[in-house]
């Protein structure tokens, strides 16, 4: 499979639960060697899709191919090519960290001779070559999740799946993360990443996909995103005195205005008219931060900015 090649195709892939179409007819194509972004609001779809890949939930129809095999007819031989790091860790508290690596070495059928090279292969990766024997319940939050991608690379796959893979960690074990997956990346590993941080989609992600209600409602590089859907000037204006202001001004007819909780965002092609008028104004009573278009803004414009449960 050379690099222009697709290593996972959808096309038409629908699922249903009773009367709810939680999947409707997606179409997408990961290239090999890329990190692809699967975002979405809660309920959008990503998981199902995300099982279906990984052979657990099988589609109502449509066709799905994985490294050049139908992932439906092959899923158990596709499913010992593919490493995957869930949004939960799941590691066996009763084992250590080496006897949780080489558990699930067992399960690939990996001969024994080559799992120790392999084990403090990736040990030295997932830079826990000091915890080998520690307990898992003695590891902070970020050592968990880098052993939890240590895990899923034992079989040495050309396909991993990261499933929100650094939901609640700080920023120097985020920071770490982002770069192990870089790393990844450029061996030639294939990367499809789930995430609810847009930061981090846009730091990583050569493409993506935005899904809502089950569909796909853009797919493109993070950038090619933000100048398609957005302006590409940003202002957030907070403050006790908000609300005045906005009655008093007269808001040029090119802006566009969106409120969420106190905050009033100003999306605009030349911000300094907007600019200059905010500077006039006391900061404690008007505040604004200036910034450039993100994909945050993109991902709010296209699937809303109301809660989702």
């Amino acid at each position: 499979m050379n690099a222009c090649q697709h290593i996972i195709e959808l096309d038409a892939l629908v699922k249903s639960y009773g009367d709810q179409r939680v999947v409707d007819a997606i179409a997408l194509q990961v290239k090999q060697g890329e990190c692809f972004g699967l975002l979405g609001p809660n309920g959008a779809g990503k998981t199902t899709t995300l099982r279906m890949m990984l052979g657990l939930t099988k589609p109502d129809s449509g066709r799905l191919t994985i490294m050049a095999q139908d992932a439906i007819k092959h899923a158990r031989a596709i499913r010992c090519r593919i490493g995957v790091v869930p949004q939960m860790d799941n590691l066996d508290p009763d084992f250590s960290v080496i006897e949780n690596l080489r558990t699930y070495a067992s399960y690939f059928g990996i001969r024994a001779k080559h799992i120790d090279d392999r084990i403090r292969e990736l040990l030295t990766f997932a830079h826990l070559s000091n915890k080998a024997n520690a307990t898992i319940d003695s590891l902070s939050g970020g050592m968990k999740r880098r052993l939890t991608l240590a895990r899923s690379l034992v079989n040495d796959p050309q396909l991993l799946i990261l499933d929100e893979p650094t939901t609640g960690l700080d920023p120097q074990a985020r920071q770490l993360i982002w770069q192990r997956l870089r790393e990844l990346k450029q061996a030639g590993r294939t990367l499809i990443l789930t995430t609810h941080y847009m930061e981090e989609a846009q730091r990583l992600c050569d493409r993506l996909a935005i899904m809502d209600h089950g569909r796909v409602i853009a797919v493109g590089a993070p950038e090619e995103l933000i100048r398609t859907h957005i302006e590409p000037q940003v202002i957030e204006v907070f403050g006790s005195g908000v609300e005045r202001w906005l009655q008093a001004y007269s808001m040029p007819a090119e802006v566009r205005v969106e409120r969420l909780g106190e905050s009033v965002f100003l999306y605009a092609q030349n911000e300094k008219p907007l600019v200059d008028e905010l500077c006039r104004h006391p900061q404690a009573q008007l505040q604004f931060l200036h910034r450039r278009a993100n994909l945050e803004d993109v991902f709010l414009k296209l699937t809303g900015r109301e809660l989702r449960e």
